[in-house]
């Protein structure tokens, strides 16, 4: 069975929902900003015993909420954005179970093998989570977006890559960035391609909006793809009781 894996996206120091490709230097569309902090749902994920959750940094001025996060739940957590061979060690230090790396790993619209050797090094692989977002081309393929989703490299979405990256990181995490945030349904060709596709672990994101959008996941994924949902959570101004949604994913 597939399960929950909760999320905590900063931005501007405080936890938000934003629209998927959106953000940009001048800000992004937003769905919600919270009035907690950050460790406040750090804690009600630890209450669930939700493992394996992601805290995403859109942007700078977010290390000092990711970190009251991490502090909350030592090792339970991931941690992205901004993430590189320098930093990473310090992630894990602050509590970080694993850090999730896009831009530094797949830069200037390809993949950087050197940057992904200096990851190993810096964390293994046991750490390391790579983040294969994408988004839909013209033609109907789909290839990996960096730099907050808004440049496309040459990576194309397909089995070959999942399998050859398998070597280097010990899950995926794929945001399906056409649907990010608009609670308008999933995205059930790429969960068919995921499943198919990775031979280990991987986390789907994107237009998770009712509880049919949870079990066409659970189908199409097999139960072998894990999900994230954000905006449609009532603890995130949606109309998704988290409660039952956390329960049903433990």
């Amino acid at each position: 069975m597939s399960r929950l894996r909760p999320c905590i996206d900063l931005h501007e120091g405080r936890v938000k929902q934003i629209v998927g490709g959106t953000l940009t230097d001048k800000g992004a569309a937003t769905n919600f900003v919270s009035d907690r902090d950050p460790a406040y749902f750090a804690e009600l994920y630890r209450r669930y015993d939700l493992r394996g959750g992601h805290v995403i940094k859109l942007g700078p001025g977010n290390d000092a909420a990711a970190r009251a996060a991490l502090a909350a739940w030592p090792g339970g957590l991931q941690v992205g954005g901004g993430i590189t061979a320098a930093n990473a060690a310090g992630w894990i230090a602050a509590g970080a179970g694993k850090v999730i790396v896009t831009s530094f790993v797949f830069s200037d619209g390809e993949l950087k093998c050197e940057n992904l050797n200096a990851l190993l090094d810096a964390v293994g692989r046991e750490h390391l989570v790579l983040d294969l977002s994408c988004r839909r081309r013209a033609d109907g393929d789909y290839f990996v977006v960096t730099d907050r989703w808004q440049k496309f490299t040459n990576l194309k979405i397909e089995k070959a890559v999942f399998e050859e990256l398998a070597a280097s990181s010990s899950e995926f995490l794929v945001h399906a960035v056409d649907v990010e945030g608009r609670r308008a349904g999933v995205d059930a060709r790429l969960l068919n391609m995921l499943a198919d596709y990775s031979p280990i672990p991987c986390v789907y994101a994107g237009g998770v909006a009712s509880l049919d959008d949870v079990e066409l996941i659970e189908q199409a994924g097999g139960g072998r793809v894990d999900y994230t949902v954000g905006s449609a959570l009532d603890i995130f101004g949606g109309d998704l009781a988290f409660d039952a949604l956390a329960v049903r994913g433990c």
